[in-house]
């Protein structure tokens, strides 16, 4: 009795080894977010002196029309035709203003090129207004540009580039003037909203505040949708409610999707990804075209017609009249394809078996994107192909 017992636990001990490990929780604030609580884009025209040559050109009229209106709010007349900015270039600002940001916090700002400069190294951005898609004026940006990077060029035109000179940075050299009306006083209800939308996320999410906070609070509207009603003992203590409903952990869903990206040949396959018994042939085709050039030269002293003529130069080479130099092209085309055996890939259960099968057919990232469509397309893939 004790044997066949122990036999027994090994069987289901084995049997376990083999089933996939369950999708580990993650917590709620970093799979979803509270409605309303969101951040707001901000951007604005600027310009950034102090350049070493590296700025706009003569002919980027918009830089010198900038440079000429600020010289102009300075009490300083100057006529557009004299002005020269190769030190000066034209950029657009842009920002992100946080949830809850007060009048005096510093955010980062980011510096993108919009005329012909070459690099915005050593350069400082001059005051800029920030504004949102209202139009209203929410920062005001200033400060060093930060590139991370370096351009450096020579006379014969050769040079070298690291990283995106065109691009740079200011940590914190915005300053916030005007806050986004926002507030949890006097709320009784919160909306949460998920970042990837799945009615069994939703339903998990659920169950995890129903089951700390008590039944019933917490009720899914959709797939990405949650509703709470705040209870009584957290009246005017919103912002202690959204921390502890951070904390809780609920597991995420997803469907089963392969991700491909044919620009760089990226391949990204889900867990939940399965595939149906399918025999695969996969061969690739080349053709190589070589052209080479004959030269036909007719030979010195060489009469045409059999008849006595008057010789003439052609190439250096004395020839009669009526003949020449001829110049022929020959193309030597070659045509291989390879001879791929035909693979038969298992049904497979887990994403390590579906790794496992895709080695065996030992093709390269290019080759598995055409199999995937194809393999979608037969109805084997049983998972969502989203090609980007």
């Amino acid at each position: 009795m004790y044997g066949r017992f122990r036999f027994l636990l090994i069987i289901i001990f084995s049997f376990n080894l083999f089933l996939p490990p369950p999708a580990m929780p993650a917590r709620i604030k970093d799979i979803a977010t509270i409605k309303g609580i969101r951040t707001n884009q901000l951007f604005g025209y600027g310009l950034v002196v102090g350049l070493n040559g590296s700025g706009d050109k003569g002919g980027t009229s918009f830089t010198i029309q900038g440079l000429v209106n600020m010289l102009e709010k300075m009490g300083i007349h100057v006529n557009a035709q004299d002005l020269k900015v190769s030190n000066v270039a034209a950029v657009m600002v842009s920002a992100t203003l946080p949830p809850f940001a007060r009048i005096g916090k510093k955010i980062a700002v980011t510096l993108s090129s919009i005329g012909d400069a070459k690099s915005l190294q050593g350069g400082t951005l001059l005051l800029t207004p920030l504004m949102g898609v209202d139009g209203r004026i929410y920062a005001l940006a200033q400060g060093p540009v930060s590139i991370g990077g370096y351009s450096a060029g020579g006379a014969a035109g050769g040079g070298v580039i690291k990283n995106h000179p065109t691009v740079g940075r200011i940590s914190g050299g915005a300053t916030v003037e005007k806050e986004i009306p926002l507030s949890l006083k006097n709320k009784k209800e919160l909306t949460i909203i998920l970042n990837n939308p799945d009615f069994n996320t939703a339903t998990r999410v659920a169950d995890a505040i129903d089951s700390r906070f008590g039944k019933g609070l917490a009720r899914p509207i959709d797939s990405g949708t949650l509703k709470i009603n705040i209870p009584k003992n957290f009246h005017g203590k919103v912002v202690s409610l959204i921390a502890q409903l951070g904390d809780l952990q609920a597991r995420p869903d997803s469907v089963a999707k392969v991700i491909v990206n044919e620009k760089t040949g990226t391949v990204v396959i889900g867990e939940n990804v399965r595939i149906l018994k399918v025999a695969i042939a996969h061969g690739n085709l080349s053709i190589q075209i070589k052209e080479s050039k004959e030269v036909s030269q007719p030979s010195p002293f060489a009469t045409a017609g059999g008849g006595a003529a008057p010789a003439q130069m052609d190439g250096g080479v004395i020839v009669a009249p009526g003949s020449s130099t001829v110049v022929t092209s020959e193309s030597d085309i070659t045509i291989k394809e390879e001879n791929k055996p035909l693979f038969l890939i298992p049904e497979t259960r887990t994403i390590g078996d579906l790794v496992r099968a895709l080695n065996a057919i030992g093709v390269t990232p290019r080759d598995l994107i055409t199999i995937l469509q194809a393999m979608k397309a037969s109805g084997a893939l049983q998972a969502e192909l989203e090609i980007i």
